[in-house]
């Protein structure tokens, strides 16, 4: 009698055990909401596909190859007109999402003192002729990014009288910037921000 209790006793203790390993299989083969997501690919939010850098070895080692490049280029022309145009527009909540705090700051003065003298700036963008990844750098956790952008603008200031005071309404201008953008690359946060401005 015993005997049989004990082959009974196994067969349940065997079935409880495969319980337990399909349980802790399914419970760490499944994604939580506490798991880091994966980096995403957009630069800045919402927009254009680029490479994901942060897996890309090349890139990790300071030869960035071409491809890569193009991706990032992909986004980053439209972070410069979407910058531009907020800029120009005077707007603060779009410039928030897409520039460094010392960016954001100096920008937000200027913003400010155009609306203390009644200024009104206005600009027209007609397009990016080109654009080119100048440096690559990787320092610690920060990566930083240089763009020379090259593009074509119409622009403008009027004051309150609506009289133009600086730029021409009808005159299309070529603009050289250099432009860099700064990323943490263990930040969950995808957007790439804009750190430092010159013109070349």
């Amino acid at each position: 009698m015993s005997s049989q209790f004990g082959f009974i006793d196994i067969i349940l203790l065997a079935m409880f055990a495969g319980f337990i390993i399909l349980r802790l299989r399914n419970i760490l083969g499944r994604k939580t909401g506490h798991q880091g997501k994966p980096m995403s690919r957009y630069f800045p939010r919402g927009m254009e596909t680029l490479q994901d850098i942060e897996n890309n070895e090349a890139i990790k080692s300071g030869n960035v190859d071409e491809e890569a490049k193009k991706q990032f280029l992909k986004g980053a022309d439209i972070a410069y007109e979407q910058i531009i145009t907020a800029f120009a527009k005077g707007d603060k909540k779009s410039l928030k999402s897409l520039l460094g705090k010392k960016m954001y700051d100096d920008f937000s003065e200027v913003i400010d003192e155009r609306k203390k003298k009644d200024h009104n700036y206005e600009t027209t963008f007609i397009g990016v002729k080109s654009s080119k990844v100048l440096e690559f750098k990787k320092i610690e956790n920060i990566y930083k990014v240089t763009v020379n952008f090259v593009s074509e603008i119409i622009t403008c200031v009027k004051d309150k009288n609506n009289k133009v005071i600086e730029g021409n309404p009808d005159v299309i201008k070529t603009v050289n910037d250099v432009w860099k953008f700064s990323k943490n690359m263990w930040s969950q946060d995808p957007t790439w921000y804009l750190v430092e401005t010159s013109n070349k």
